[in-house]
């Protein structure tokens, strides 16, 4: 493994909302080839997975991106690699480090990480209110879509959602420097920003 490049989490859901939910996750098994890579499992992870157990979580994925990601497997089920359902399904719920905890949505005050439910980790938005986490360390998020198109900040917090989908850039932010990166759907990559630089802000 080349050390220099490690993915230590996937932030910005690869499941639905694009237009190539199949080739996003090709990128992942690619990049987990040569990187470490952690996956933390998403609402739209989350759904797709369940999709395969019942009509009625499969059209409920539908409504919700679902439509759009079976396009890029040719509509049919069948097409969906083996490898894109073991990549789901090895998400975790969550990272932590010394200084981090990456989550995919929110946290429940009050509890443990290792009691959080699925329903806050995956679904539950920010209300950019949430206190700073009882260990200090910064939580990072997404899943609370910012119309800004810029990251929302503040004390123990940041949400990196962007709104890619509908047509802001991509952000993504490098821990170690707190630099913010950002590309949009042409691939073209902009100058980082220093994350201080970026006005805290609460709410959306």
């Amino acid at each position: 493994m080349n050390e220099r490049f490690v993915l230590r989490y996937c932030w910005s859901t690869a499941v639905d909302r694009g237009e190539d939910t199949r080739g996003a996750l090709d990128i992942l098994l690619e990049v987990q080839k040569s990187c470490q890579l952690i996956y933390i499992m998403g609402n739209h992870e989350e759904a797709m997975l369940d999709a395969f157990r019942s009509k009625e979580d499969f059209h409920r994925w539908l409504s919700i991106g679902g439509r759009e990601a079976m396009d890029s497997y040719g509509r049919k089920m069948n097409n969906i690699p083996d490898t894109h359902r073991e990549l789901l399904g090895n998400c975790v719920d969550y990272h932590e480090t010394d200084t981090e905890i990456f989550i995919h949505a929110n946290l429940e005050p009050g509890v443990v990480l290792s009691e959080q439910t699925a329903s806050w980790l995956r679904w539950e938005h920010l209300t950019g209110m949430e206190y700073p986490h009882e260990s200090g360390r910064r939580i990072l998020c997404g899943h609370t879509q910012q119309k800004s198109g810029m990251p929302l900040i503040w004390d123990g917090w940041v949400c990196l959602d962007t709104g890619t989908y509908r047509g802001h850039p991509l952000t993504c932010l490098e821990v170690e420097t707190n630099l913010v990166y950002r590309s949009n759907e042409s691939g073209k990559v902009f100058e980082p920003i220093p994350l201080n630089k970026i006005a805290n802000t609460r709410g959306r």
